[in-house]
């Protein structure tokens, strides 16, 4: 079944795009079945679940951490992971960059920003990314790298609503990237898109989705 749901999703995505097959409270040998269907990006919105499959699953396996994630637990994964999905704070660019130093690598980051209606939703308003990215701390930062944005819209049915928050997304995007990674390569994702939505956000112009149930089916 996952094979087929993975093989059915990517025959709708642009090669363009990437796909994060969010693996959250999924068992290994499910993780296994997708990693042998080709699957190689899988996401993780728990410290302790991530560090142990990062352990006892093979080891090419590109791990995103995609939930909120608290400063006082980034050491944990600082030594593998390759891709921290959802940067709110100054504070927790600051604890990813000094444990990035102890294991003398880079790590790379998304800027989370709130776009949906939901205040339970995480993430940084334009006018505070504007403040963290201007700011002297933020200079000094040497060991992390912001390669694009990441936002989750509203869980709704209301599709237009959906879509202008995925717009909103990009508009943010293209703004950071003209004023302030313009000669930055590296800058160059819009992670967004999940289960329910993906096909509208690779509309809008998402270079990376996050999907779980459809690939691993309902927890």
């Amino acid at each position: 079944m996952i094979k087929e749901n993975l093989k059915n999703i990517k025959a709708v995505m642009p090669s363009s795009v990437s796909l994060v097959a969010v693996s959250k409270t999924k068992p290994n040998d499910a993780i296994l079945e997708a990693y042998n269907a080709g699957q190689r990006i899988f996401g993780e919105n728990k410290v302790q679940e991530l560090t142990q499959k990062q352990l006892d699953l093979p080891e090419d396996i590109e791990w995103h951490f995609i939930g909120h994630l608290q400063s006082k637990k980034v050491k944990s994964i600082a030594p593998f992971v390759s891709l921290i999905h959802a940067v709110d704070s100054i504070k927790l660019l600051t604890e990813i960059n000094k444990q990035a130093l102890k294991n003398n690598r880079t790590i790379n980051c998304l800027l989370q920003f709130h776009i949906a209606t939901e205040q339970s939703k995480f993430g940084l308003t334009f006018e505070e990314v504007r403040e963290i990215l201007e700011s002297d701390a933020f200079v000094e930062l040497q060991n992390i790298s912001i390669t694009g944005v990441m936002g989750m819209a509203t869980f709704t049915e209301n599709e237009n609503q959906v879509r202008e928050e995925f717009q909103a997304l990009e508009n943010y995007f293209n703004v950071l990237k003209s004023h302030y990674f313009k000669f930055n390569d590296n800058f160059e994702h819009i992670s967004m898109g999940m289960s329910g939505d993906f096909q509208i956000a690779i509309e809008e112009g998402s270079t990376m989705v996050r999907i779980g149930s459809s690939i691993f089916g309902s927890r």
